[in-house]
């Protein structure tokens, strides 16, 4: 989704309101504290023992008090991020408001012991014989299935909180917000993130030059579909989801219609490999996992439930080697996943550029007509420079600390990932909640899909497969405390 007013993008805006919170955060460093109110969910087998402060300075205010804190602080935000947007400020507030609650309540259950518990030792604390071993990141899973009910068997209340239904808009503050949390992560590893980083950018382009051209050769050749249609499909299935179909379907001056298709095919699609690939990457990758990270980033389409698809897999896989008595560090599979999914969104402004180049010098050829520049800047993502900044900055700052400013570093980092987790959930229960499968279908996209899951489970998956292998194949994580 991308609304403008005035200049102002949801692009743009989740820039602004991720570096709010990461510059908040920094006061740790200085002695302040100006986040610590937020709330925290723990594993729980008494519910009244689920939530708490992020910062012990604020014990005081108790969990239902820093969960109602939290709620408010992120009301006013986003409200007032709403009102630039020109949204309906009411309708958001209200909409917003049951967005939040019921997405945190799956988050709570999630993080029940029977759910959450990951290690025997775990279990043995919690007193209970049973676990799915999920982490309480199980959350985002009930949260995704809660907003695929709501979606799809309560129309009305789906079409009622439209106004706050943003998935794209909660993942890029999550994403900008996580770029502090893996600088803290590459300066302690440095030598291991740089390389991860190289693999990264080499890995997309192998993937962009291979996907996008048997993608569209299969939409031209084998189901018959113009160019208009072809390139945005391709772009969407084997590039970057909504963001790549958008920028796409605008760079060829196709119709809207065929970029809002081609959208809702990503979703319907990405939720399916959300609630299928995790698993797969734990029952047979579970002993290369930075190969299970970059695999989720070339195969699940959108931003959103790509990286989302990497913090469950990462969840999974570190459940299997805790068991298993390895302790990987936290951060590494979820930072490649992330890591690779931001270089292939810095290439979709590069990418809209050539196709819009192509189609106004070979293919729509106009007198006086030339692609420019800055169509480059138009396309590119705007979050992507908020990553940047925040794990510059958090990089720089830690390789450059005192033992002590370290701890302090990594501390405002904590309460800025607490922000990250809470729009993650955000993000999973609204992706589920503009999900209808029967109206999509109602609208004619049945050719569209059967692209879709030919390209998708018949090639892109496997072969995302096969090029994380050969890139990461061999390359572990660091184990914690390592």
């Amino acid at each position: 989704m991308q609304t403008r007013a005035q200049g102002l993008s949801e692009d743009w805006l989740s820039v602004w309101i991720g570096l709010l919170l990461f510059v908040l955060s920094l006061a740790v460093i200085g002695g302040g504290d100006l986040l610590g109110w937020a709330v925290t969910t723990q594993t729980w087998t008494d519910v009244s023992k689920a939530l708490g402060t992020v910062s012990k300075r604020y014990a005081g205010l108790g969990g239902i008090g820093a969960l109602i804190a939290t709620y408010l602080a992120l009301l006013i935000v986003l409200t007032a991020g709403a009102a630039a947007l020109r949204a309906n400020v009411a309708r958001f507030a209200a909409a917003f408001t049951a967005v939040f609650w019921i997405a945190y309540l799956c988050w709570i259950a999630g993080s029940f012991a029977h759910f959450a518990v990951n290690t025997p030792g775990d279990m043995k604390k919690f007193g209970i014989t049973w676990s799915l071993r999920l982490t309480n990141e199980g959350g985002f899973i009930i949260a995704l299935l809660v907003g695929l009910f709501i979606g799809n068997f309560m129309p009305a209340f789906a079409h009622w909180m439209r106004e706050a239904v943003r998935p794209e808009l909660y993942v890029k503050i999550a994403i900008v917000l996580l770029g502090g949390f893996l600088g803290v992560t590459a300066a302690e590893k440095l030598g291991l993130a740089t390389y991860l980083m190289f693999l990264g950018l080499a890995a997309i382009i192998v993937a962009y030059l291979i996907f996008w051209s048997v993608v569209y050769y299969v939409a031209r050749v084998w189901f018959g579909f113009s160019r208009e249609w072809a390139a945005p499909l391709a772009s969407g299935i084997s590039v970057c989801g909504v963001s790549a179909a958008i920028a796409t379907g605008a760079a060829i001056r196709a119709r809207p219609v065929v970029a809002i298709m081609v959208s809702s095919l990503v979703v319907i699609f990405a939720v399916v490999e959300l609630l299928i690939l995790p698993f797969l990457a734990q029952a047979f990758l579970s002993h290369e996992p930075l190969v299970a990270g970059a695999w989720m980033a070339l195969s699940v389409k959108t931003d959103g439930a790509a990286v989302a698809s990497g913090a469950i897999t990462e969840s999974l896989i570190l459940a299997n080697a805790a068991a298993g008595g390895v302790n990987y560090a936290k951060g590494w599979i979820l930072g490649t996943a992330a890591t690779v999914k931001v270089f292939i969104d810095i290439f979709i402004g590069v990418w809209a550029f050539v196709l819009a180049y192509i189609w106004t010098t070979r293919i729509e050829k106009r007198e006086g007509e030339r692609a420019r520049l800055a169509e480059v800047w138009l396309r590119f993502p705007k979050f992507v420079i908020g990553y940047v900044v925040t794990f510059l900055l958090i990089l720089l700052l830690a390789l450059g600390a005192t033992p002590e400013t370290l701890g302090k570093v990594k501390a405002a980092m904590g309460e800025a990932n607490t922000f990250r987790g809470i729009f993650f959930v955000l993000t999973f229960f609204t992706i589920g909640v503009m999900t209808n499968f029967r109206k999509l279908w109602e609208e004619g996209i049945g050719k569209l899909a059967a692209v879709y899951l030919l390209c998708l489970f018949g090639f892109i998956i496997w072969v995302g497969l096969v090029i994380s292998w050969l890139f990461y194949g061999g390359v572990k994580p660091p184990l914690a405390g390592g």
